[in-house]
């Protein structure tokens, strides 16, 4: 019997071959998929494979000095062919520029919890950055889409018509207040243009007494939403969706099947380029819709309103239980009232978008009506993010196979193809995998990439110690870097001295983190910025001298300087030993040679160089004495030649291997694990 041709086949061939041109080593799973899909699946990934290999996205020439008039939008400009990112401090607006400057790789993540610009840029069609040195404005950009969103806005409070155009054409900007609410309730695909504002246009147009050409109109209005709101990946995603079964109800075959649907679609947008895969919009949306089609129509809902609120919640949970580690992965929180919000939400969303597009047509008429639902959507985003939230660190490699793996067989019992006592026994042991994995905790000492400045994190079996936090702009990064390894509270924090690029970003951790104890400098006056912070939330605060000795964790931590004020900043700062259960790190602040040579330390395994590597300290008799393997210097652009050629040779004559975060990013030294 001949297999019928598969969408799905076709789209798990083309999402092989887009990821073996990531992986190649996944090869090894295409004869099982070859087996299981047959002739669709090898279709699928020969040309998405084929595509990426005959067809690749080029490289632009890094290094090369670029000058001349260039385009603006968005963020982004074209240079012979290449598509780039620009980076200019501050952002330019879409317009005509004269511009110079360099063209360099996107950076990879630098710190934990930090964005990958490769990959962000990789899935966006894009492989260089423009580094803008000069720049000089020459004209405006008209944006033909400006008028359409002042009409969508016109009537309506500034606030207010942010949230409408975040949640009609998906455009976040000027909702830095907003979002994060939106964020914390659960709330923030709404803000992202999606199949539900596809479903709603097509479902509107559908009730026109059009017969089936209601069916061609709506077909022909996808593209025109498409300019308007901007390809982003979940939007085209649902149009082609929406597409294919609008194209079978006109032709009288019917609307296309979700499966059937939602593969052609994932084939096509990956043999438009594979590289989509890697965008987080592009993975959340199409695990969405999976979770969507493998659950509800499996369950057997009650009629009436007992069947529309179990059928909401349902939806919802379905949608969310294949998106929770990316969501944990990239943001390392869960609003656990998510479910119950959008039963509330959804209501709200469905009349704001259909409206939305009206207005679009009718400009203010309808901007009564709109403000009061969207204020009472944003009511309900501000009391939502106060609820409870799971906390979450990365989620590594075989933390997503095993959370995938237990969520396998309660999918396989809903389509009637595994028995529940099996489903149970195969879910639980991924999950205890998953917690057995955990239960050592690391020895390790990272140093956080903040620039120039210092920023070091220390995880001691249990219990955490935050040491300086880089500048006052570096601190979100900092907090980014602790929620992503899993910190909640800080045992410790340390400012070691008062110099700006030490203890800025301590500002925002003390706003964000709960922290048991922070150890200050006494070079620190009490009316200072950051004493204030902590006393003001209740921190204990000691200003420890030479001696001072805390248990922390598994481990602990001992001041070697100073023994009391000193006559400057950095002769005052905290010069500390962090004993790892045997491995020792000496951190020396920014410390000059006159006080190194006063100290007493310990061999020890790492050194943080003081002051940058500035060449008045870590000297020859220092690393005499403590004898270090690994060297740490936080270090960025500076004036001052930091790190000194002659530190790094000091450094190097004693076979000491040296970190720096100008070049390595966040540097993690592991010297074990603690149970």
């Amino acid at each position: 019997m001949r297999r019928p041709f598969s969408g799905v086949g076709l789209g798990l061939g083309g999402l092989l071959g887009a990821l073996v041109l990531l992986h190649p080593l996944l090869l090894a799973l295409a004869p099982l998929l070859f087996l299981w899909q047959g002739v669709p699946a090898l279709l699928g990934f020969a040309l998405v494979l084929g595509r990426g290999l005959l067809l690749p996205l080029p490289e632009p020439p890094y290094g090369v000095r670029v000058e001349g008039v260039f385009t603006v939008r968005e963020g982004f400009t074209q240079w012979e062919g290449h598509r780039l990112r620009l980076k200019h401090f501050p952002p330019l607006a879409d317009g005509v520029y004269r511009l110079k400057g360099y063209l360099a790789p996107p950076q990879p993540r630098r710190n934990p919890g930090g964005l990958d610009e490769r990959a962000w840029l990789l899935a966006q069609g894009v492989r260089g950055v423009f580094h803008v040195e000069q720049a000089e404005a020459l004209a405006p950009l008209p944006d033909p889409r400006a008028p359409w969103r002042e009409r969508l806005t016109a009537g309506l409070s500034p606030q207010v018509g942010e949230v409408v155009e975040g949640l009609v054409l998906g455009d976040k900007r000027g909702l830095e207040d907003a979002y994060p609410l939106f964020q914390k309730a659960g709330l923030a695909h709404l803000l992202a243009v999606s199949g539900q504002n596809v479903g709603y246009l097509a479902a509107t147009l559908a009730l026109l007494p059009l017969g089936r050409w209601r069916y061609l109109l709506a077909l022909l209005l996808l593209p025109a939403y498409l300019w308007l709101a901007g390809p982003s990946p979940s939007l085209l995603r649902a149009s082609l969706m929406a597409g294919l079964s609008l194209l079978g109800l006109f032709l009288g075959l019917g609307a296309a099947g979700v499966f059937q649907a939602l593969g052609l679609a994932l084939f096509l947008q990956l043999l438009l380029r594979p590289e989509a895969l890697l965008g987080l919009g592009f993975q959340l949306s199409y695990l969405a819709v999976l979770g969507l089609a493998l659950v509800l129509p499996a369950l057997a809902l009650p009629s009436g309103a007992r069947g529309w609120l179990l059928g909401g919640l349902a939806a919802s949970l379905a949608a969310q239980l294949p998106l929770i580690p990316l969501l944990l992965h990239h943001f390392a929180f869960l609003p656990l009232l998510a479910p119950l919000v959008n039963l509330l939400a959804l209501p709200l969303a469905a009349l704001l978008v259909p409206l939305g597009l009206l207005k679009l047509l009718l400009g203010g008429v309808l901007a009564p009506l709109v403000e009061t639902l969207a204020r009472a959507l944003l009511a309900l985003a501000q009391a939502a993010s106060q609820g409870p939230l799971l906390r979450w660190g990365e989620v590594s490699p075989p933390g997503f196979a095993l959370y995938y793996l237990a969520l396998l067989p309660p999918f396989l019992v809903l389509r009637g193809l595994f028995p529940w006592r099996k489903a149970l026994l195969l879910a639980t042991l991924p999950v205890l995998a998953g917690l057995a994995a955990g239960w050592p905790k690391p020895l390790d000492l990272w140093a956080l990439d903040v620039g120039h400045g210092d920023a070091l994190l220390a995880r001691m079996g249990g219990a955490e110690v935050l040491v300086d936090g880089g500048r006052p702009e570096q601190g979100e990064k900092v907090v980014r870097a602790l929620r992503a390894l899993g910190v909640e509270a800080l045992e410790v924090l340390v400012a070691t001295h008062p110099d700006a690029d030490h203890h800025g970003g301590l500002l925002k951790v003390a706003e964000e983190v709960p922290i048991g104890l922070a150890l200050l400098s006494p070079a620190f006056p009490k009316e200072h910025p950051l004493v204030q912070a902590l006393q003001s939330r209740k921190v204990p605060i000691l200003f420890p001298g030479t001696g001072t000795r805390l248990r922390v964790g598994k481990g602990s931590l001992e001041v070697l300087w100073p023994p009391g004020p000193q006559a400057d900043d950095n002769q005052g700062g905290l010069v500390l030993l962090l004993d790892f259960v045997g491995p020792k790190a000496l951190l020396l602040a920014d410390v000059p040679g006159e006080v190194e040579e006063r100290l007493t330390p310990p061999q020890v395994a790492v050194v943080k160089v003081s002051h940058h590597g500035s060449r008045t300290g870590t000297d020859e008799d220092l690393l005499e004495r403590t004898r270090p393997q690994v060297a740490l210097i936080g270090v960025g652009r500076n004036p001052h030649g930091h790190p000194h050629p002659e530190v790094l040779e000091r450094l190097d004559q004693h076979g000491v291997r040296v970190y720096r975060t100008d070049q390595n990013g966040a540097v993690r030294v592991l010297f074990g694990y603690a149970w």
